[in-house]
């Protein structure tokens, strides 16, 4: 699992602990997905991310509190708990993608399996 999908897991699993919705959302976003640069994720959910970003991080914090804590304190419960659907949308898709990913990779090259050079009996 690649590094951006384990921390995507992370937030779910986050969002799926206890406390209030507003609380889940700032530890899954801010714990986990707030370092996840755009260009580590898959071309597909890029824009989707861009913009979870931006409605997560749109209000001015005050005194010390982060960005996304200020952000998610002047949420709705609703609007908490659209965002938290999109982690959990962009999630899906990521794992969908990596399957891709995965489907598509050769699992012999010609008629010959690939043998790890360890497996390899030596004469």
């Amino acid at each position: 699992m690649s590094n951006h999908l384990n921390r995507f897991y992370a937030a779910v699993s986050a969002l799926a602990g206890h406390g209030d919705i507003k609380q889940r959302l700032t530890c899954a976003f801010d714990e986990h997905l707030a370092n996840v640069e755009d260009e580590e994720c898959p071309p597909a959910v890029k824009k989707s991310f861009a913009d979870l970003r931006a409605t997560m991080s749109g209000v001015d914090p005050l005194n010390g509190e982060g960005r996304v804590c200020a952000t998610v304190r002047k949420m709705s419960v609703i609007e908490a708990d659209e965002c938290a659907q999109k982690i959990i949308d962009l999630y899906t898709d990521m794992v969908r993608f990596e399957d891709l990913v995965q489907e598509s990779l050769p699992l012999r090259l010609g008629d010959q399996p690939l043998v790890p050079p360890f497996l390899v009996k030596s004469g």
